[in-house]
Parts: structure tokens; sequence; C-alpha cells
């Protein structure tokens, strides 16, 4: 997608402990989102460690390439609070002393009966130029600054600090100079690996400057198509050519999209069997309960998940659901019969509408030539019909477990879209 110049952003998180494993940037998903809101593309985001070299050379590359480069952190008082000298060193300006900032800072210390320390006085300093953004809730002050028909805004690191000062100060003065409109568009698929849902969706990709793109974000279990839409000239236009390319893409993959208003799977499952009225019992396996989890992560899950049956041995299989001991023995406890029995036995002894059984084996260990790490047979059972299915998943323990149940709710949720399956309640 084709974004102007003058609405191209680069986000620049400043701090060395971002470098590691143990701290992560999230303020950048803030900014983002609010960003685009007011029309602003986020073409490039950099992590840059506590160096003031370092971060006035990408500070620079990044000017070359976009309107407005926002930085996050490094306004503290301390020693290794680089942003302000490396933004001057890039700019080729001087730090400016401001002592009614000083004063401010004074004054918040005494407020809260601190006593402030003089490295506090390093936050006093400001870019030559640069307009000031007050700190409701912190010491540190932001800074605007124009640097010819580019923009560098330095934020403070801490969340609340950061999107207080963004929504009061920064927002305002993007909204007067909003370059245009983006309206996104997110549709989740499920039942379909990438390279399969491409080939449903074989020439709806848009052309090159039309103001659109699609992007396909694949993940164990699910795919996410994602639609972007600019205008220049409104929110309407771009939110008009968004649902275009919506809608083409659902006449397309149908009944693979399990949600296009951000939904979870289990949050839509839950809305089709609250609509109907409809309720669901579980017996697992190899997921160990996973599936009964997701069920019941969704507020008022009560309504229409009646409970289930962790049965990991195969005594349990027998004891609770009734599975006959002489078919794990003949069919194997990974088996259509034994996930169709399970099924069964949840159903009678539940009186669900539906019954959901998962059997498999999960890894790392386990497995077989015949009965390979990642085979899982799901069963879904209802008064008068059931439907088993094999598959083979590839992954860690975790990601098997996790596509199983995934798929699991799938099976459901289709089944529930058939017109037929309405009457379930009443077939004996």
């Amino acid at each position: 997608m084709t974004i102007p110049r003058s609405a191209s952003v680069e986000i620049i998180a400043v701090g060395s402990e971002l470098l590691t494993p143990h701290r992560q940037d999230t303020n950048s998903l803030f900014l983002t989102a609010r960003l685009n809101d007011l029309g602003y593309a986020v073409r490039f985001k950099t992590v840059v460690g506590d160096e003031t070299a370092g971060l006035a050379l990408r500070l620079g590359e990044a000017l070359e390439q976009v309107a407005l480069v926002i930085l996050i952190g490094g306004l503290g008082p301390t020693e290794d609070d680089k942003t302000r000298s490396a933004v001057a060193r890039a700019l080729g300006r001087r730090l400016v002393f401001r002592p009614d900032i000083l004063k401010t800072i004074e004054e918040r210390f005494r407020n809260r009966q601190v006593r402030m320390t003089s490295p506090n006085r390093r936050q006093a300093y400001i870019v030559e130029g640069a307009a000031v953004l007050p700190n409701a809730n912190g010491t540190a002050p932001g800074q605007w600054v124009r640097a010819g028909s580019k923009t560098v805004v330095l934020l403070p690191g801490p969340p609340h600090e950061l999107k207080a000062m963004f929504d009061k100060s920064v927002a305002p003065r993007l909204e007067r100079r909003r370059a245009g409109f983006i309206a996104r568009r997110a549709l989740m698929t499920t039942g379909l690996g990438e390279s399969a849902l491409e080939s449903l969706i074989s020439g709806l990709y848009p052309k090159a400057g039309g103001g659109l793109d699609l992007t396909i974000l694949a993940s164990p279990g699910q795919v996410e198509l994602h639609v972007v839409s600019h205008s220049r000239v409104s929110r309407k236009l771009a939110e008009k050519k968004a649902d275009g390319l919506a809608a083409r893409l659902r006449s397309r993959l149908s009944e693979h999209i399990y949600s296009d208003r951000g939904e979870s799977l289990e949050e839509s499952l839950a809305r089709l069997l609250r609509d109907r009225k409809m309720t669901v019992a579980v017996a697992e396996s190899c997921t160990g309960g996973f599936l009964g989890h997701r069920l019941t992560a969704v507020p008022g899950s009560s309504a229409y998940f009646l409970g289930g049956f962790i049965v990991y041995s195969d005594a349990l299989k027998t004891g609770l659901l009734g599975v006959p001991q002489e078919l794990i023995q003949s069919a194997g406890a990974v088996s259509s019969e034994v996930a169709e029995a399970m099924a069964a036995g949840t159903l009678s002894r539940t009186g669900s509408d539906f019954a959901l059984a998962v059997t498999g084996i999960a890894g790392p260990g386990g497995g077989s030539p015949e009965k390979p790490v990642g085979l899982v047979w799901i069963a879904l059972a209802w008064r008068g019909g059931v439907d088993v299915r094999k598959s083979l998943f590839w992954g860690r323990r975790e990601l098997v477990k996790f596509q199983s149940a995934q798929k699991a709710m799938d099976m459901l949720r289709r089944h529930l879209l058939q017109p037929e399956a309405a009457g379930n309640r009443d077939v004996t």
C-alpha cells in the first residue's frame, strides 16, 4: 500500500534492557494503534540501546525515510538516559537548560514530600528549539522537535506517562496535520493451511498504488487476513475500500472464517451456542483439560458448557465414560473407535446437546510408525449422529494440544452453521 511520505512514521524504542530476553517493548503497540487512527502508518520499528552515538546514527537514518520519528524512553535522570543528547547530536543542536521545567520538577517532589536529588536536573534540559510536552504523571517532559519538514517526538518510557502525554499533547498536533485516513479489517480463519487459503483467494490481492493492502499471518491452527486501506479524502472512503475487499474475501472463504470482529474461536463458538440455546460437554485425554479451559475462558460460559472428563488413563476411559476395555485393547486408546465411544459416553452421562472427545499422542515420546506423535482423533457426538476426524499435527507438545482444541471447537462451530444443526436437540 502506498502511504504518503508525510504520513510515514518510525518508532524507536530506547533502552538496552529491550535488547535482552527479559524486557519487551509494548508501548509501540499502543502508539501504532493511535497513529493509525490519526491516518499515519508506521513503516519501521527499531530498538536501540542506551548509547548516544548509535541512537544518533539511527535517528539520522530514520529521518531520511519518514516524516515523523517517535522516540520512546531514555528521558530519565540517570547517566544511561541518552535520548536528549542523542537527538541533539543527530540534529546538530545544543541542549538548553530550562529553569521553568526544573521548577515544575521540584514542585512535583515537594508535593510528594520526597527530596529531589541532583540527577533530576538533567530532565530540565531540552533540545534547542523544541516545544515542551507536559508530563502530568512523571518528572520527564516530552519534546516536540521540528527539523525542516520532519518532526521528532520524545516520549517517556513508563506506559502511564507515555499514553497520557500522547493523547493530550501529541495526538491533537498530529490531527491538525492529518495526511489521510486508515481503516483496518481482520478476518480470522481456521481449518485451512496458509497455502490452501492462498489458493482460494487467488486474484484478490490488491494492486500496488490503490491504497489497499492484504497481509496473511499464519500460526498453528489458524490463519489471519489483515486488510488495510488508506484514503487521503475521508475515513468513510477508507472504510468503504476495506469493506469491499473484506466482502470479496468472505465470499471466497465462507465457513472457513470464524470471525471478522476480533473474536477468538472460543468466543465465536460461544456466541453460536448461546444463540441456539445449546450445550456442550467434553472428554479429554491428550489435551488434559485444555479444551475445557478454552471453552470456559469466555465470560458466561456456564450458559452452554456443562462440564467434562479428563480421562488420561485407559481405566478412567472405561470407568467414567463406559468405553469397553476390549475396544481399547483391540483398536488402541488413540483410535477413531475410542474417540467415538468417549463422545457417546460423555453425551449420555451429561445430557448435553453435543459432546467433544479428544484422544491422541501429544509427544514428544509415545509415538510409533503406525501412530506417530501428533496423531489425534476428535469426535463430535449429538443425539442421532457422530462425526470423527483424524489429524496429524506438527510441533511441540503444547502446540499439539492447542491445535487439537482448535480443531475440536471448529468441528462444533461448522456443525452449528449447518441448517439442520438447529434441529439436533429433538433427534432421538
